[in-house]
């Protein structure tokens, strides 16, 4: 089976060069995903807390549309602002209030600022 690029408009998308996910097999690859709210069309509002929270409403929606769901991710990885959550207190509350059911794996490198107040970027491996 060939690798499919997968778009939702339930969820905000990168930008028009890099796709929401790719479905290969029975793995669904979702891209860096971000705060951004699609219904206000912006990040959420109230730092790193409301971003991180949104990210994960997103990627939830992208997986339930592409046919998998939370309980199905086998690995995360959390790019985050250094600083912006110095203990993981936040990270680690989001993170298993999205996770209550499976542990996926989860790296989470800090990085320096991105561009436009983003202070997270969520990717995750799925099975469908």
């Amino acid at each position: 089976m060939e690798p499919q690029v997968f778009h939702t408009p339930n969820a905000p998308r990168p930008n028009a060069f890099v796709p929401q996910a790719v479905i290969a097999g029975n793995f669904v690859f979702v891209s860096g995903t971000t705060g951004v709210d699609i219904t206000a069309g912006k990040l959420a509002e109230g730092g790193y807390e409301a971003q991180i929270i949104q990210a994960y409403k997103n990627i939830k929606t992208i997986l339930e549309d592409a046919g998998s769901s939370m309980d199905k991710v086998v690995k995360i990885t959390m790019f985050m602002v250094a600083g912006s959550d110095p203990d993981f207190s936040i990270s680690n509350r989001a993170y298993a209030s999205f996770f209550p059911n499976v542990t996926p794996a989860r790296s989470a490198p800090q990085v320096m600022p991105f561009p436009g107040g983003i202070l997270v970027s969520i990717e995750c491996i799925a099975v469908i």
